[in-house]
């Protein structure tokens, strides 16, 4: 490829994306990235090198972060088990340890080395602190077979309060948030991190929860990659986890979904981390690569839903 053509696919990317960031300069994103994004440099900083653009054009962004291959992983070499049920993870007191360690003394740590690499004036910050997630410990849940689970110290969030995200967003900063909180008492909890990320986004006014995982979005057939949904809406959704094609780590990400939009956040979007440039694609182009969920499919434009 010579020079000149190099210059004009530029060129028409630039034109191409100039309507996006008008759009959305100034607009908040809440973009919630799983722990396994972390697991390699390589996908660290692909990411992450995204994040930097969006910040550069003035998209002001908050990421939430997981961490649970690296829970698991070094809860494993401690000797202490996990265990899941429905998609979530059973916090003993051992396990809350070990997503401490993991949470806010790696994954979060990490980001923020990466960040000051890129030049993007990163902050760290979990639940904790200023108050910014208020929460109780998750009393032991009913089942239709067998008896309640006790999920441990496990949190369900009360309020939230992002005064302290404003205040950050304002000063041209960017928020990374650990999904650990604590009860009225300090006693440290954890939260799954799409739901962090879904009462964040609807109390902050986002316009856009990304949330960026292995998978390549929703599929209307669990057992089939081929059957991506391009869009859906909430109606839809109950749909698929009615007829068992949301199952493991979906349902728990359905639930945020769904709490993000009621919150009145007019977008959310399903990437996979794994696709090259998901996360820019996905928010500057209207085919995306991954599955933008709304509150109704007549919210949709024709563009939107022409990529279906």
């Amino acid at each position: 490829m010579d020079t000149t053509q190099d210059r004009d696919i530029v060129v028409a990317a630039l034109k191409h994306a100039a309507p996006y960031v008008r759009m959305f300069k100034k607009k908040t994103f809440v973009l919630k990235a799983g722990g396994e994004v972390f697991t390699r440099a390589e996908s660290t900083r692909a990411l992450l090198e995204q994040v930097a653009i969006l910040h550069q054009v003035g998209i002001r962004v908050v990421l939430v972060h997981g961490g649970g291959p690296q829970s698991t992983q070094l809860a494993e070499s401690m000797g202490v088990p996990t265990e899941f049920v429905d998609g979530r993870r059973v916090t003993g007191e051992k396990n809350l340890e070990v997503a401490t360690m993991v949470l806010n003394g790696q994954i979060n740590t990490q980001i923020l080395a990466v960040c000051r690499e890129l030049d993007v004036p990163a902050v760290g910050i979990s639940g904790v602190d200023a108050g910014l997630i208020k929460a109780h410990r998750r009393p032991p849940v009913p089942q239709i077979d067998g008896d309640p689970v006790d999920y441990g110290f496990v949190g369900d969030i009360e309020s939230v309060d992002v005064n302290i995200l404003h205040t950050q967003l304002e000063s041209g900063l960017m928020p990374v948030i650990s999904p650990l909180s604590a009860d009225s008492d300090g006693t440290l909890l954890n939260i799954n991190a799409d739901t962090v990320a879904a009462a964040l986004a609807a109390e902050l006014g986002a316009s856009k929860l990304l949330l960026a995982t292995g998978a390549a979005g929703i599929l209307e057939d669990r057992n089939d990659p081929g059957s991506l949904v391009s869009y859906i809406d909430l109606a839809g959704l109950q749909r698929l986890r009615e007829n068992g094609s949301l199952a493991d780590g979906m349902l728990p990400k359905a639930t945020a979904i769904e709490t993000a939009i009621k919150g009145k956040v007019p977008r959310v979007h399903i990437i996979s981390y794994l696709i090259p440039d998901s996360l820019l694609l996905e928010i500057f182009t209207n085919e995306g690569t991954g599955t933008l969920v709304v509150n109704s499919i007549d919210s949709l434009s024709d563009a939107e839903q022409s990529t279906g």
